[in-house]
């Protein structure tokens, strides 16, 4: 893992330690696309304490749990998955991720199964880029870029991937993942 040079759909967005603004603090972002209209992500660790089916009716048996996926349109719901075709109309991102589809076909695997947090996750709104503003953040700073993968979108530790990702990465990054949350308490 490394820097890269460029925003891609699949890669990472990790929040370097000083960046402060609430929405994005320590947050990692799941790139799901990126071109000339913008830039579209997901935050994988941000947890909002409830369940799918408190916010979908006819979902009461399923525990899954919700996560905000940014601050744009928090009135959306958004899922990566790991089925692939299994799902029609999904879209296939990278390292084993797509990205929506049919949600009748998903709904079935759903019921089918206990516990599919290894495989789907839900988020409520997203983070979003207008064309060009991705590239000028990373370009001073404000982000770091690292590849995603299947294990990273379900991760099961969303409390430590920041940190968890940055030691993965190795040398300098590795450093940040031990900046302390308020450095003036150091």
């Amino acid at each position: 893992m490394g820097n890269a040079p460029n925003p891609v759909a699949g890669r990472l967005l990790i929040a370097p330690p000083n960046l402060m603004d609430p929405n994005f603090r320590r947050s990692v972002v799941f790139l799901c696309e990126h071109g000339a209209e913008g830039s579209f992500g997901l935050i994988l660790n941000r947890p909002l304490g409830v369940h799918l089916s408190d916010v979908l009716e006819g979902l009461d048996g399923t525990q899954l749990p919700l996560w905000q996926g940014g601050p744009v349109q928090t009135d959306t719901l958004h899922f990566l998955h790991s089925f692939g075709d299994e799902i029609p109309n999904s879209i296939p991102i990278a390292g084993g991720v797509s990205w929506g589809g049919d949600f009748d076909i998903l709904r079935a695997f759903l019921d089918e199964n206990e516990d599919m947090s290894s495989r789907v996750r839900f988020f409520l709104g997203y983070a979003g880029w207008s064309p060009d503003q991705l590239e000028m953040e990373i370009e001073s700073g404000g982000w770091i870029l690292a590849p995603g993968s299947a294990e990273t979108v379900f991760d099961d530790e969303p409390e430590e991937l920041w940190r968890k990702i940055l030691r993965r990465m190795g040398g300098e990054y590795a450093v940040l993942a031990n900046f302390p949350e308020d450095p003036r308490l150091n």
